[in-house]
């Protein structure tokens, strides 16, 4: 199949016709904007907002001349101030023949030589998660044979127990029914919704930081304090951009509604979010249980052999680590399935896949297993050092002194330099996975060739401008702080014996939070993915949205004159 890309005066690719017809009767090359037909409708007429119209191949004002387009160089491209970009990369979309019953989203986003990419990621993945099943059975196995404790009234003194256990159930709860509220949030009040994360997290920032000031936990409340002010200060240059981001977050939410089963994908992605978190917390806790040492612990032989806390540390950090990749490659395969189902509509909106959702899905846990668990492993060892600076901070912030307040100002500034490490590479990770929902390439290939495109074709304008993937994330880390008062309170309500000397607080935190932000992610990922998608797609065939989707580029541009420039004159 070849493609034809649209220029000033020249042809992209190997100029020939898409599925050897013609795309209603449309040529990208040597095209007349304004005279070409869609379907039987005919745009030429059509006037767009800001006095702009689209006719014979250029854009004419009413009250003042455009400047002409720049200079085309060799390449195909246009230099702009020493720039050079390039045309789109080729897509492969096969539009369906007439009649063409079998028509399906396998045709529509062909593949032409099939295979299983990075095989090997795939298979450490599997093999990782083989090893959390082995620990899995044998701490839940010394759980059970035990001191694991009576429910809230504990016997265990020594590790956590079954009242750590009743914890992290209550933080399950709590994450699952904020995740399911705030995505009903966004789907019945788009605009609204952008304002009501701000207004929540800043409450909730700067009432979380009290609280824990009040309780004299400084090194929390200090934390949680610099965090309300960067929230404050984030949303406060939010406001300017909110129109734009409502009008996406509304397109994405009106797709979904319409087409493929988003709304499923999300639910089942989400309850098996939670089955996860629930046995990783079953986990950990039969971990203390039958490892932790202490001449309490029957497992424990006269001396202390059969336990230490070295192997309860190295246990803990694996089955962390085995569940950041685990949520993560759940988190990134829910929305490489979505991405081909907002792919579909975007390119084939007419002739829209009835299979979208289902052949998207096959793809994915096929094909693209081993490409997604490629990108998540990267961002989960990102997300594992993170999480181990959080508890180390914690840890300093208890011991207090000099020492420990510079132990946790390092933590703090090493925590924040990785999540900015890991924000780069989600980004790219996020619009790399759309690439692949569509044409199957590889991880690497993939994040390449879109990175690329974004910026060649100016796509990181529409993507600074949209707010959505901020909001989302400041949403998750609200379940996330959610989880971690729970636990605090349910702590400080239950007072158990083994934490007595609050030693235990710091991990239990930790691991709540990670149980509630992970979950909230998995849940609210397909808001984010439709928006992501539809920004990739501009980039690789920016008429199609002109064509297709004609009032919706109206308004982008209406709300953002750049639009036009980042679609059009590059």
């Amino acid at each position: 199949m070849g493609d034809q890309y649209h220029g000033q005066q020249q042809q992209y690719g190997q100029q020939q016709q898409y599925g050897q017809q013609q795309y209603g009767q449309q040529q990208y090359g040597q095209q007349q904007y304004g005279q070409q037909q869609y379907g039987q409708q005919q745009y030429d007429q059509q006037q767009y907002n800001q006095g702009q119209q689209y006719n014979q191949g250029q854009w004419q004002q009413q009250q003042q001349q455009q400047p002409p387009p720049p200079p085309q160089n060799n390449n195909g491209g246009y230099d702009q101030g020493g720039y050079n970009y390039g045309p789109p990369p080729a897509y492969s979309y096969n539009p369906p023949k007439a009649n063409d019953e079998k028509y399906g989203f396998e045709q529509a986003f062909k593949i032409d030589k099939p295979k299983y990419n990075d095989i090997w990621a795939g298979i450490l993945l599997i093999l990782v998660f083989a090893g959390f099943v082995a620990v899995s059975v044998l701490a839940l196995r010394g759980y059970a044979t035990g001191l694991p404790g009576k429910g809230i009234s504990d016997t265990n003194t020594f590790s956590i127990n079954s009242n750590t256990l009743i914890l992290f159930a209550c933080a399950l709860g709590a994450a699952f029914v904020l995740s399911i509220a705030y995505l009903g949030l966004a789907r019945t009040f788009p605009k609204a919704f952008i304002w009501v994360t701000g207004i929540l997290n800043l409450i909730f920032g700067f009432g979380t930081a009290i609280y824990y000031l009040y309780k004299k936990n400084y090194s929390a409340g200090i934390v949680f304090l610099i965090f309300a002010v960067f929230t404050a200060f984030a949303f406060w240059t939010w406001i300017p951009r909110i129109p734009f981001s409502a009008l996406m977050l509304r397109t994405s939410i009106d797709v979904s509604k319409k087409y493929g089963h988003v709304y499923i994908v999300s639910l089942v992605g989400g309850l098996l979010a939670t089955a996860l978190g629930a046995w990783f917390s079953a986990t950990l806790v039969g971990i203390y249980v039958r490892w932790e040492p202490s001449p309490n612990n029957p497992h424990c032989g006269p001396n202390g052999s059969n336990c230490s806390q070295s192997t309860v540390i190295g246990l803990i950090a694996f089955i962390t680590f085995a569940m950041y990749w685990i949520t993560e490659w759940l988190k990134n395969t829910i929305h490489t399935i979505i991405c081909g189902v907002y792919g579909a509509w975007y390119f084939a909106v007419h002739n829209f896949p009835k299979d979208a959702t289902r052949s998207s899905a096959k793809r994915a846990l096929t094909y693209s297993f081993g490409s997604i668990a490629f990108g998540s492993l990267i961002v989960a060892i990102i997300q594992f050092l993170r999480q181990l600076c959080s508890v180390a901070r914690q840890q300093s912030g208890q011991e207090g002194g000099i020492g420990g307040f510079i132990g946790m100002a390092f933590f703090c500034v090493l925590q924040c330099l990785l999540g900015i490490i890991e924000w780069a590479v989600e980004f790219v990770n996020r619009y790399a996975y759309a690439h692949i929902a569509l044409y199957g390439k590889k991880y690497i290939a993939a994040a390449k060739d879109t990175w690329k495109m974004i910026k060649d074709r100016g796509i990181d304008a529409l993507v600074n401008e949209c707010l959505i993937g901020p909001v989302l994330s400041f949403g998750a880390l609200f379940v996330g702080y959610a989880c971690a008062l729970l636990a605090y309170l349910y702590l400080q309500i239950t007072n158990p014996v083994y934490n007595r000397s609050g030693g235990f607080t710091p991990v239990i935190l930790a691991f709540a939070f990670l149980i509630g932000f992970q979950i909230a992610n998995i849940f609210t990922t397909p808001i984010s993915s439709g928006i992501e998608t539809i920004f990739v797609a501009a980039g690789w065939d920016p008429q199609v949205m002109i064509n297709d989707h004609p009032e919706l580029y109206q308004e982008m541009v209406r709300l953002y004159p750049r639009v036009q420039q980042v679609i059009y004159d590059r």
